[in-house]
């Protein structure tokens, strides 16, 4: 066990890592739904007119003579929910303006030891340059006015800012959503669920089971002192799906009797809509992804974790709920075997390169065995022909490459971008491995929110490969 505690710290570090403070600038500014009790009042309207003061306020006629020039940069500043394709305003079209980048004002709230060097990182990459034009926009009158601030203090000149409302009600416009947006869900979604209201996406009237995802038992996330818990959800320790071994010390997934017994031990049926959250959220995307393979019809996770709940200004729950035990889980699992891939069929697909690449998401000392990556792993390397397709900066539990700071998910463009560095052709079927299905299941699940068909997970990873006799490795820089 006490392989498996460092496993844990690292894992704790991680999620306190990724911690962000307490705001209510994200959620409790969201703009309602437009009724006849809240529409905008004179007052109102003059305070928004007066977050805007000292910079331009673009119109929309103006922004369409502009927003193709390569000389303006349009940036969404809303939650990056909405980036991706929720409404969370009032819009009355979901998604980004075609061709905008992103730069969440949650961001600027958030405590991190390098934030400065990782937002001029972002800038670099997004091309939010000073000698352009640059857009912020917004649906509440806020964002942009805090990011355009942020802007201003670090030099920037030409900035404007715009009501996205403008864009949106003009269907004429392009807006662009991810395919599955819908995937992985905004911390507002979420209260406004366990509120009993009707959301997007979801059926009226859908029970929605609610669950805390982490490694041991409850108190040590769940219900800890400082952590605690969504409202209504119940704990799953991940030691269930994956039962560990001693000799060689593993983390495998478990087989389909044992999950079985899981879905009926924690009452999970093949027509259930379930949201996963954890703090360490690598933690749900593992569990969702298990559930997802399993056959539950509906599987969504929380978009940054706990951490986007407690930034958005909700409360969490310190009090223990239990799941319901069904005598059935409906069908012989599992019902969605295409999102594990075997061993087997990994040997297989290595044979054919044309169609089948095995997309290695460690990071790059893991990549070339100059590190396990595990305390309770001594083999270092890699499968032969698999393609290095980036992680994180600096240990086995960080995935700095496809996280904005907030720990939400980055944008689309940028993780193609990264790929395409690695020739990862996604028209081939990418099956995304790491050291044993945790870091990609969180990968498996952008990919599928970004619409890219042909996915699975190498659950085994590279513990399950390397301690396989017989199975070739390598280690050094790929030719």
């Amino acid at each position: 066990m006490l392989k498996k505690s460092k496993k844990f710290l690292k894992v704790a570090a991680f999620a306190l890592a990724g911690m962000v403070a307490l705001t209510a600038c994200s959620g409790e500014n969201a703009k309602k739904e437009e009724t006849e009790e809240n529409k905008e009042t004179t007052a109102q309207v003059e305070v928004k007119q007066q977050k805007t003061e000292g910079f331009e306020e673009l119109s929309t006629e103006k922004l369409k003579e502009n927003y193709e020039d390569s000389n303006w940069v349009l940036v969404d500043t809303r939650l990056n929910d909405s980036y991706n394709g929720w409404k969370l305003y009032g819009e009355s079209r979901g998604g980004h303006i075609k061709g905008a980048v992103d730069f969440s004002a949650n961001w600027l709230t958030v405590e991190n030891d390098n934030k400065e060097s990782i937002l001029e990182e972002a800038l670099e990459i997004k091309g939010i340059d000073k000698e352009k034009n640059i857009v912020l926009y917004d649906a509440n009158g806020e964002e942009s006015k805090v990011v355009a601030e942020y802007l201003k203090a670090k030099g920037y000149e030409s900035l404007y800012v715009y009501d996205v409302d403008g864009w949106a009600d003009d269907t004429s416009l392009p807006m662009e959503k991810y395919e599955n947006y819908e995937t992985i869900v905004p911390a507002k979604v979420v209260k406004n669920i366990l509120d009993g209201k009707d959301v997007e996406t979801f059926e009226p009237g859908t029970k929605v089971k609610m669950v805390e995802a982490s490694w041991g038992g409850e108190e040590l996330s769940y219900a800890k002192e400082g952590v605690g818990h969504i409202p209504t959800s119940f704990h799953i320790n991940t030691d269930i799906i994956e039962p560990p071994t001693e000799n060689p010390p593993m983390w495998m997934l478990a087989s389909d009797e044992k999950l079985e017994q899981f879905a009926k031990d924690y009452g999970f049926t093949k027509d259930d809509t379930v949201i996963v959250t954890s703090e360490g959220q690598i933690a749900a995307y593992r569990v969702a992804s298990v559930l997802k393979y399993m056959g539950v019809k509906d599987v969504r996770v929380l978009n940054g974790g706990l951490a986007s709940w407690k930034s958005a200004g909700y409360e969490v729950e310190m009090e223990s709920n239990k799941p319901v035990p069904v005598e059935s889980f409906g069908a012989k699992i599992p019902l969605n075997e295409g999102v594990i891939d075997t061993l087997e069929e990994t040997i297989e697909g290595l044979k054919n390169p044309e169609e089948f690449t095995l997309v290695d998401n460690r990071t790059w000392k893991e990549h070339i065995g100059e590190d396990t990556g595990y305390s309770y792993h001594d083999k270092a390397g890699r499968v032969p022909g698999s393609v290095f397709g980036y992680a994180g900066k600096t240990d086995s539990y960080s995935l700095d490459y496809y996280r904005n700071i907030d720990g939400t998910m980055r944008n689309k463009d940028e993780i193609l971008a990264l790929w395409a560095k690695s020739n990862i052709d996604t028209t081939k079927h990418l099956s995304f491995m790491c050291g044993s299905g945790w870091r990609v299941a969180e990968i498996y699940f952008y990919a599928d929110t970004m619409g890219i068909p042909d996915i699975g997970i190498f659950s085994d990873g590279w513990i399950g490969w390397s301690n396989t006799e017989g199975l070739p490795t390598e280690t050094g820089e790929p030719k």
